[in-house]
């Protein structure tokens, strides 16, 4: 029998990666979402609880994507964060209990780590591990981390298996830093990121696969996702403050490949995304990292995936609001 999986924020960046990627493994996928899209099966909200209750019927999992995103926080108020990533998170854990879901997993961020991801001046860079604790900087990030702890008290009271997969940055659009948009080209910022907070969307699908796959043996778990980075603890000290020598020493052919784009290295890193955990418990084996990214530019070539290209990119707004306008 064909398992039938429920994927939330099915018109979103994530969930159309999701339904594309499960659609060609043969699973029956089931797509909610507010708006209306190729990928979405039901409109509707996930803080419905009748929605929630009829799609959930039947399923053997749920890939929860659906949320308000760092860039809403402009735009949306603190209730609306609460009503979209607490309740409807407490809603789809709920009826995926009484439903007899085997496998939820829930996408979460690397926002949630906020302040920690900060360090002081001459302090080394940050090494961002799953033991790093969350110090939330903005109602995103509050949310997300209250609904986190949710999906691990739902565990503990009734063992429905749950995987947090805490991801970086795989959304196309500009940085939202009007400083970092004026300094530096878009190729150029994404390229940098993938040494320390980028992931490709390709990397985060299969992510999910494996931890809904993972998650019946593992029962509850926290991971961070994000592309294999090429640094050591040992190189957090000069990566704060010389961040072009640690990378011409692991990378030599990067100076003259981004001299040819008239591209820079950013002068500092301060936090660098650890993914070893989700690596070893999850069977997941990343395939985008800046070392790839940069063979593919020597190359002429796009770095990005084939599903990062065919998901492109859909903005957060339906009217002007700033860089993530859709």
């Amino acid at each position: 029998m064909t398992t039938k999986v429920v994927v939330t924020g099915s018109s979103g960046h994530l969930g159309e990666a999701l339904v594309r990627v499960l659609r060609d493994h043969g699973y029956a996928v089931t797509g909610i979402d507010l708006r209306p899209s190729p990928y979405t099966t039901v409109t509707g909200s996930v803080a419905d609880r009748a929605v929630v209750r009829r799609c959930l019927a039947g399923a053997g999992a749920v890939l929860h994507a659906a949320t308000l995103h760092k860039p809403h926080v402009g735009s949306h108020g603190k209730q609306d964060f609460v009503d979209a990533n607490v309740t409807g998170t407490l809603t789809l854990l709920e009826e995926a209990v009484a439903a007899g879901v085997g496998s939820f997993v829930f996408t979460s961020t690397t926002s949630a780590f906020g302040r920690a991801l900060t360090p002081a001046a001459g302090e080394p860079a940050r090494w961002i591990t799953e033991d790093v604790v969350p110090r939330p900087r903005n109602i995103y990030g509050v949310t997300k981390t209250a609904a986190e702890d949710l999906c691990e008290l739902v565990q503990a009271e009734h063992r429905l298996p749950v995987i947090v997969l805490r991801t970086a940055r795989f959304f196309p659009e500009g940085d939202d830093s009007d400083t970092v948009r004026a300094a530096y080209d878009d190729a150029n910022v994404k390229a940098n990121e993938f040494l320390y907070r980028r992931v490709d969307v390709a990397d985060v699908a299969d992510a999910h696969l494996r931890a809904m796959e993972q998650a019946p043996r593992i029962g509850f778990g926290r991971f961070v996702v994000s592309a294999t980075t090429p640094f050591s603890p040992g190189d957090l000290a000069e990566l704060h403050r010389d961040a072009p020598a640690v990378v011409a020493r692991l990378f030599p052919g990067y100076q003259a490949e981004y001299a040819r784009r008239g591209w820079r290295m950013f002068p500092s890193i301060g936090r660098v995304y650890v993914n070893a955990r989700a690596r070893a418990d999850l069977g997941w084996s990343p395939r985008y990292d800046f070392g790839t990214v940069l063979d593919a530019l020597t190359a002429g070539q796009d770095p990005r995936s084939p599903l990062a290209r065919a998901v492109g990119a859909k903005g957060y707004h339906d009217r002007p609001t700033g860089v993530y306008t859709g």
